[in-house]
């Protein structure tokens, strides 16, 4: 990627499809250039496509749940040369299913993408934005992040590290320049659930809130410096506030009986 541009500059991960497509959309419309990561072969056409809107864009194909590839993803900042403006911490995964039967290897690598790779970038930007005194962070999380996740139960912990971290740095970093947003979407419009086993259940089954909007409202929460974006449907809102305010096994209850396999099917 050329230095040349004095445009602003932004990273997303797992930018090929879903949310962070449409975030990495939002970044260049309003005229950044753009260092989009994904561990799938469609990031290569989805720079393609984010070129048509002026913007310069570096794809880097790199698989997140393996340290090297946080570390590939790193190297390719530094060899941008640019201080990063923006940086969207968003890929992620999810596995479905009754947490006796789910695979350990699958819920392995979902924590390292979820968590350990989102700890490491996060430490990374938070670092070199505070020591330029500016930048701006946006972790991706989940409402399932606040409230217990019956068969989505390793997700469900994963997402609730993102919020508590990103909300944790956000206190800590408030007088360096750099804001931290928390991006926390419902069930969204993408292959999510297909990927993470889910098509059979009542979540897997239901209507979804489209990833341009969610990602309309994480970016504009981000240039706004808020602590946290609900993004979605009212209904999200409202699942977010129970999963707050109401007791653990209640919640847990509800949400069991939306995310148990064969619940689609069930009246």
């Amino acid at each position: 990627m050329a230095t040349t541009s004095t445009r602003p500059f932004a990273v997303v991960t797992g930018a090929s499809s879903g949310i962070g497509l449409e975030l990495a959309r939002q970044f260049a419309q309003n005229g950044f250039d753009l260092l989009i990561a994904s561990g799938g072969e469609g990031i290569d056409k989805a720079a393609l496509e984010l070129e048509t809107y002026g913007v310069q864009v570096q794809p880097v194909q790199a698989n997140l749940a393996e340290h090297e590839g946080t570390h590939q993803l790193i190297s390719a900042i530094e060899s941008a040369g640019r201080p990063v403006d923006a940086i969207a911490i968003n890929a992620g995964v999810g596995v479905s299913g009754r947490f006796i039967e789910t695979d350990l290897k699958e819920e392995m690598d979902m924590v390292r993408l979820n968590v350990m790779s989102t700890l490491h970038l996060t430490k990374y930007a938070a670092k070199t934005m505070a020591a330029r005194g500016q930048g701006r962070i946006l972790i991706t999380s989940s409402i399932a992040g606040t409230m217990p996740t019956p068969y989505e139960a390793v997700y469900g912990a994963t997402k609730a590290f993102d919020r508590s971290l990103s909300q944790s740095i956000r206190e800590e970093l408030k007088d360096t320049g750099v804001t931290v947003t928390t991006l926390m979407p419902g069930a969204t419009e993408t292959n999510f659930f297909h990927r993470a086993g889910a098509d059979d259940t009542k979540l897997g089954a239901s209507e979804k809130d489209d990833p341009a909007e969610v990602a309309k409202e994480g970016f504009e929460a981000l240039m706004a410096g808020k602590d946290h974006v609900v993004a979605g449907s009212l209904k999200n809102k409202f699942q977010a506030a129970a999963g707050y305010a109401l007791p653990d096994p209640m919640v847990a209850k509800a949400h069991a009986g939306m995310s148990a396999p064969g619940s689609a099917s069930k009246k």
